[in-house]
């Protein structure tokens, strides 16, 4: 082999490895995600994590402060503990 087609080599192979690495990062961590848990009527107007009702697609949709229909991901076992204006977080959609 010559000397251009092996750097060639090495440099193609290292791109890969490199790319294997990064796409192995950004993998979320199953421990991380099941460590959270949806929270109903505590984010603010446009900070929900999705849900915000008719008339809106997901993520930073929800239209007034605690909307019951939007929620946020908070630390599990923390949702039924956070206070607002409305009451206290919920698991489930608070009807308005």
């Amino acid at each position: 082999m010559t000397s251009t087609t092996l750097s060639l080599t090495l440099a193609a192979l290292a791109a890969l490895s490199t790319g294997a690495a990064i796409a192995q990062s950004n993998m979320p961590d199953a421990k991380a995600a099941s460590a959270k848990e949806r929270c109903y009527g505590v984010s603010m107007a446009g900070k929900n994590d999705c849900a915000a009702g008719p008339g809106t697609t997901c993520a930073g949709t929800s239209k007034v402060d605690y909307q019951g229909n939007a929620w946020k991901y908070v630390p599990t076992g923390t949702c039924t503990t956070i206070k607002t204006p409305n009451g206290m977080g919920s698991l489930q959609p608070i009807k308005s």
